[in-house]
């Protein structure tokens, strides 16, 4: 059996989604293709990742009709931000630039989200669109491009072809490799433990990030007096962590902060993950693209993990469409060569500058210690580089 389509898309994550809802109202026929369950797409289940959205990244959600699905109780706003180095007290402090509060009356840096919020409303928007076809419990055994088409065969001998394939597929891309793209992979050897604390101090709607000894720990706001924590550590001391019971694990949070928001207690289910970051070396095959973390996968101190993706799906997004307007070749080397350009050009000096941070701020050496105090005086003290920051914080 064997079926044409104009676009291909492989992964129905939350960029694979995005990027399929680009073309409602088209006549574009898009398939997409995903290894999970149809139950787990309509019905993602929390999994303690809270997404930092940038205020581009709202925009482009709001397009795409995502936005106006969240429930208003599920948008928490980010109004500051604040970044710690051991044990000192000081803090390089981020608040929405002055100009931007006047120029585009942003009352603060971002939004959070959690993830499985968005994989939903994302699913919504496309689960009835006449020219989306999903296809679940999907294994692909081969992918191939030629100068005429893409060619996807599933595990029951399907074989589908189109003029554009799409690789939303993750870090560890099926489609990335399958099709010779080589990826810069940085695997820190540590692991993400993830989860809520209620607590009765408000947090201030301020993020925090804590680069203590050993450890890192992220604070997430949400309401008022519940809280997102992130600790990150290396992979041999994990166990220990995962180990123990929720009130130990609240109470290490609340060592942790300091006891700045009282007593904690766990709110909900606790999850981790393996923290590895990757960039494909170019985000292109012959009638092939990259997007999402099949692109780029960010390390989540920086918070621009999802925000690069919804940044892709809009970059090729738009040539696609259009070139559909010009009737050219969606899939042409032109479009894609100019995709690539754009996104590259956004994505590689963030990636390498957020590795070179992480990099210096979990280094624990005596010299190096100091050095991160001095960068935080430094920044704090240096208007164009907190704008700069500031800036990419909110996606302005």
């Amino acid at each position: 059996m064997s079926r044409h389509s104009d676009i291909i898309v492989i992964g129905a994550g939350p960029a694979g989604l995005a990027f399929a809802r680009y073309f409602k109202d088209t006549d574009l026929n898009i398939t997409l293709i995903e290894k999970a369950s149809l139950d787990s797409i309509a019905n993602p289940a929390y999994d303690g990742r809270e997404i930092a959205l940038t205020h581009r990244s709202k925009e482009i959600l709001q397009n795409l009709g995502a936005w106006q699905r969240f429930n208003t109780d599920d948008i928490y706003p980010l109004r500051d931000a604040k970044v710690y180095s051991g044990t000192s007290d000081y803090a390089l402090h981020f608040k929405v630039p002055t100009d931007l509060k006047i120029l585009s009356s942003l009352d603060r840096l971002g939004n959070l989200i959690s993830n499985h919020n968005i994989r939903q409303a994302l699913y919504d928007e496309v689960k009835d669109l006449p020219n989306v076809t999903l296809l679940t419990d999907s294994a692909i055994t081969s992918v191939e491009t030629n100068p005429q088409h893409a060619m996807v065969t599933l595990d029951d001998d399907t074989t589908l072809t189109a003029n554009l394939l799409i690789g939303a597929d993750s870090r560890l891309s099926f489609v990335r490799r399958t099709l010779g793209i080589g990826a810069e992979m940085n695997d820190f050897g540590r692991t993400v433990i993830v989860f809520r604390v209620s607590h009765p101090l408000s947090n201030g709607a301020t993020a925090q990030e804590c680069f203590f000894y050993g450890r890192t720990l992220a604070l997430l706001p949400l309401h008022d007096n519940l809280t997102n924590c992130v600790i990150t550590l290396d992979n041999t001391q994990a166990a220990e962590l995962l180990a123990m019971t929720a009130d130990e694990l609240a109470k290490e949070a609340q060592r942790m902060m300091g006891d700045k928001l009282g007593e904690c207690t766990i709110a909900g289910t606790v999850h981790h993950y393996p923290l590895m970051g990757v960039h494909a070396k170019t985000f292109i095959a012959e009638r092939a693209a990259l997007i999402g973390d099949a692109a780029v996968g960010m390390h989540p101190v920086t918070a621009h993990g999802y925000n690069l993706g919804l940044i892709s799906v809009d970059i090729l997004g738009d040539l696609v469409m259009d070139a559909h307007r010009k009737n050219s070749d969606i899939g042409s080397a032109k479009l894609l060569h100019t995709y690539n350009l754009r996104h590259q050009r956004h994505t590689r000096p963030l990636y390498h500058g957020t590795n070179a941070m992480v990099s210096m701020f979990t280094n624990d050496s005596r010299p190096v210690r100091m050095l991160r105090d001095v960068a935080l005086r430094a920044s704090n003290n240096f208007p164009p580089i907190k704008r700069w920051i500031a800036g990419q914080l909110t996606g302005k």
